[in-house]
C-alpha cells in the first residue's frame, strides 16, 4: 500500500489524472491518493486537496499579473505534500507550476514522477536541466519524444497515448445521435463544432471571433440550416460561453458532451491542445484556431521552436489541418477553411487519411494502465 500525491492544473491533466488514478487503484488496492485536480478525479475517489478551476494562472502575462496568487497556491501544495508526506509526487503536465513543485519537493527528500512531458522540445529547452535534477522518472505520451527525450539523456517510459482509452472508452463514440440529441435538447440540424478553450482568456479572446464567423456562416443560404454548438470545456458553466452568444438561435452552448459534439458534427474550430488531438482521434474534420494576449504571443515566437502548435500535426511532421494562429484568426479565414471541410471531398479525405496514420502512431489501448503499473514497479524498486 502506497502514498500517491498527484497534481492536475487544467482539464486535459483532470483527465488524465483521473484514468492514471483508475489503474493504480486496479493495481494497487489499498493505496491512498491525494491530489490536487477536478472532477473527473474527484469522481474516481482519493481526496482532492484544490480545484485546479479555483486558481489557475496561465500565460506569461498572467504569471506577471499575479504573482501573489501563484506563489500562494505554490506555497499550500508544497506544505501539503511534506505533511502527508506521500511515497511518490507525480506531476501531470502544467510545467510553470509543476517544475516548482518539483525542485522544492525533490530537494525535501521526495520521489518525484513526472507524467504527460513538459513541452521542451518546443521552448524553453533548458527545463531538461530540471527534469534530469528534480524528476525521477518521466513518462512520456508522444512517440516523437522518445528520440529526443534519449538524446538529452533523460530517464524516461513510454506506454502509449492515454486519450485512446479516454476517447474509445467513451460512451459519445457508441451512442446514437438520436440519444445525442435528445441529452443535449438540440434540434437535428447539420452541425459546427465551436470549441473556445476553458481558460477565461482563451474564452474572452476566441468566442467574439467564433460568434463572427457563425453570423457569417448562417448568413449563406446554403448554411442558414447548420447549428454552431459550443462545447463548454469541463471546467466552465455554460453561462461563460452564452454571454457572447447573445440571442443568436442558431449557436446553442452544450455542457459535458464535448465527444459526442464533435462525432455529431461535420467540421468543427477547436482552440489549439488537447482537444485538437481528440478531434482528429475521433474523426472530425478540423481547423485549430488560436489567439492570445499580444504579450504572450511575442514571448512565445521568439522560444518556441516547432512549426506546429497542434499535437496532431507535430506527430505527422506535416500539416493534416490547418492552424489559424494569431492575427490569422480571422472570421473570414474560418469560414473558408469550414466550407472547404465540407464542400472539398479531397481535402477532407485527406486529413481523414491523416487522421489514421495519428492514431496508428500513438499505439494500442491501456496505455493509463500500463502507465499506473510501471510506476508502481518503479516504487517497488
Amino acid at each position: 500500500m502506497s502514498r500517491y500525491y498527484i497534481i492536475a492544473g487544467e482539464a486535459s491533466g483532470d483527465l488524465h489524472g483521473s484514468n492514471l488514478m483508475k489503474g493504480i487503484l486496479a493495481e494497487d488496492s489499498g493505496a491512498e491518493i491525494r491530489f490536487w485536480g477536478g472532477g473527473m478525479m474527484a469522481s474516481v475517489g482519493g481526496t482532492l486537496v484544490e480545484d485546479y478551476r479555483e486558481g489557475a494562472v496561465i500565460g506569461f502575462s498572467q504569471v506577471l499579473l499575479h504573482p501573489r496568487k501563484f506563489a500562494a497556491r505554490l506555497s499550500r501544495c508544497i506544505s501539503d505534500i511534506t505533511s502527508w508526506k506521500p511515497d511518490v509526487v507525480i506531476l501531470i503536465d502544467y510545467p510553470g507550476f509543476n517544475f516548482r513543485v518539483a525542485e522544492a519537493v525533490h530537494k525535501a527528500g521526495f520521489k518525484v514522477f513526472y507524467y504527460i512531458a513538459p513541452k521542451v522540445w518546443a521552448s524553453r529547452e533548458s527545463r531538461v536541466k530540471k527534469l534530469k535534477a528534480y524528476v525521477d522518472k518521466l513518462f512520456i505520451v508522444f512517440p516523437f519524444e522518445i528520440p529526443y527525450f534519449t538524446s538529452k539523456g533523460v530517464d524516461f517510459v513510454y506506454k502509449g497515448n492515454p486519450l485512446i482509452d479516454a476517447i474509445d472508452n467513451s460512451e459519445a463514440l457508441s451512442e446514437a445521435r438520436e440519444v445525442f440529441l435528445m441529452r443535449s435538447g438540440l434540434p437535428d440540424r447539420p452541425m459546427i463544432a465551436l470549441l473556445a478553450g476553458s481558460r477565461t482568456g482563451e474564452i474572452s479572446s476566441m468566442m467574439p471571433t467564433f460568434m463572427e464567423f457563425a453570423d457569417r456562416m448562417h448568413s449563406m443560404e446554403y448554411y442558414s440550416d447548420y447549428l454552431f454548438v459550443v462545447a463548454a470545456a469541463p471546467a466552465r458553466s455554460e453561462g461563460d460561453y452564452s454571454r457572447y452568444v447573445g440571442d443568436r438561435e442558431y449557436v446553442r452552448v452544450v455542457s459535458g458532451m464535448t465527444y459526442s459534439v464533435m462525432r455529431n458534427s461535420l467540421a468543427a474550430v477547436v482552440n489549439s491542445g488537447t482537444a485538437s488531438l481528440e478531434c482528429a482521434l475521433i474523426g472530425t474534420p478540423q481547423v485549430v484556431a488560436y489567439r492570445t494576449a499580444t504579450l504572450n504571443y511575442m514571448i512565445a515566437r521568439m522560444i518556441i521552436k516547432v512549426k506546429y502548435i497542434s499535437l496532431g500535426n507535430l506527430i505527422l511532421n506535416r500539416t493534416c489541418f490547418k492552424e489559424l494562429l494569431q492575427d490569422y484568426f480571422t472570421a473570414d479565414n474560418v469560414l473558408y477553411e469550414v466550407r472547404r471541410l465540407i464542400e472539398d471531398d479531397f481535402y477532407r479525405d485527406g486529413m481523414l487519411n491523416g487522421y489514421k496514420e495519428i492514431r496508428s502512431s500513438l499505439g494500442g489501448s491501456g496505455a493509463s494502465a500500463a502507465v499506473a503499473r510501471a510506476m508502481i514497479e518503479e516504487l517497488n524498486k
